[in-house]
């Protein structure tokens, strides 16, 4: 019998209001309760949010301190092998190359089966959220290489999109290694309330997640100067935001002269998130065609756990949301990059409550067939037990 230790190593912050903490926390529990040795290193996690306590799961914070992401990664590569000396896993499970990189290149010694999730590849991610680096070849460079070596000695790679799956075919990786396992969401906490938009009160619009300029943010914002030309509006936005982006998004704000029509809000706990979609009437997902969202590919946890709730959804128009919804049917999509289009998909669902609880039904049908973490947890335990645990 294959040895049933696994460790799970993920250079994020667990626990944290942000999608790749609920992802983890959805497969750690999972693997816990069906294979009962599981080690899960992490950064340290909010020290508002409460760990889990999941059953054969113990949970190792490793600091990684530095000026930037490089220096904070290669501090957590250091405390990573620290703790692993002297130990061998059954499996090594790995989030991205910072943490995977070391273990890939000593692969024998460290693991039997080194698993790679990838939900970002830095080579593609990392210009997003540090811009100069984009100019930077020789990092570029090392980034796919690093890239290359954990995709060639992986015996299993998880992405959560085909559109991301066909992107790795492209990068060499053998397509018999690769399984695809789309974001989830938990019914329980997601639960569905029927949209009640009207026409005598203003629209109240949401954009969740983190706030970035490849999310299309200051689309969405652009949208509602547009709209409320004629129609009273408020947008609340909530999630993580980078001081730069803040600034970003405060000039554009400024711009449009829509400060009393915006509210930003501080990340919330998945149960303050479900409140906050009950308690508006559309969600956004403004997604840019840029290659994170077009050759990455990605599974955005926003739109689903908007679907689950029952808000109406409009998101840009491109593959990675068409494998999530059929526009017109669970959502509306619309052109991306386009603050008009974006307008228009709100004025198609204003006052329109036969069109918000028509995609509100029939998301909250699709999300419980297709996306919810019990149904991706039951394909990872399959795919772990194609290699040989039990």
């Amino acid at each position: 019998m294959a040895d049933q230790s696994i460790v799970y190593a993920s250079f994020d912050r667990f626990p944290s209001p942000k999608g790749a903490s609920t992802h983890i926390g959805a497969f750690v529990q999972a693997l816990g309760k069906k294979f009962g040795q599981v080690d899960l290193l992490t950064l340290q996690g909010d020290e508002n949010i409460e760990a889990p306590d999941f059953h054969g799961v113990r949970h190792h914070p490793l600091p990684a301190i530095g000026p930037n992401i490089i220096t904070r990664a290669l501090a957590f590569r250091s405390e990573l092998l620290r703790w692993w000396r002297r130990r061998h896993a059954g499996v090594a499970h790995v989030r991205s190359i910072y943490e995977g990189y070391p273990i890939a290149k000593r692969k024998k010694e460290m693991c039997d089966f080194f698993v790679f999730e990838i939900n970002g590849l830095p080579s593609i991610e990392l210009k997003y959220h540090y811009p100069d680096v984009d100019d930077d070849k020789i990092l570029m460079d090392k980034l796919r290489s690093q890239e290359d070596l954990c995709m060639k000695v992986a015996d299993l790679i998880i992405t959560v999109s085909d559109v991301n799956a066909e992107y790795l075919k492209s990068r060499g990786v053998n397509p018999e290694v690769i399984k695809v396992i789309p974001n989830g969401v938990n019914l329980d906490i997601f639960q569905w309330e029927e949209p009640m938009m009207s026409q005598l009160k203003p629209l109240r619009i949401l954009y969740s997640g983190t706030m970035t300029r490849w999310q299309g943010v200051h689309y969405a914002l652009e949208a509602l100067a547009l709209y409320i030309r004629d129609y009273e509006a408020e947008m609340i936005l909530a999630g993580p935001c980078r001081a730069h982006e803040r600034r970003a998004m405060n000039r554009t704000i400024d711009k449009f002269k829509i400060a009393k029509n915006v509210r930003i809000i501080e990340p919330l706990s998945q149960k303050g998130l479900v409140d906050l979609m009950h308690n508006c009437d559309v969600a956004l997902a403004p997604l840019l065609p840029n290659d994170r969202n077009l050759e990455q590919g990605c599974c955005p946890l926003k739109i689903i756990e908007a679907m689950a709730t029952g808000i109406p959804v409009i998101s840009s128009d491109m593959p990675v949301v068409r494998a999530l919804v059929e526009n017109g049917k669970e959502a509306l999509l619309v052109k991306p990059a386009s603050a008009k289009a974006i307008k228009d998909g709100l004025l198609a669902l204003r006052g329109n409550l036969g069109l918000a609880k028509q995609l509100s039904k029939a998301a909250r049908t699709r999300v419980e067939n297709d996306f919810t973490w019990k149904k991706s947890t039951e394909n990872l335990i399959e795919s772990y037990q194609n290699l040989g645990l039990k």
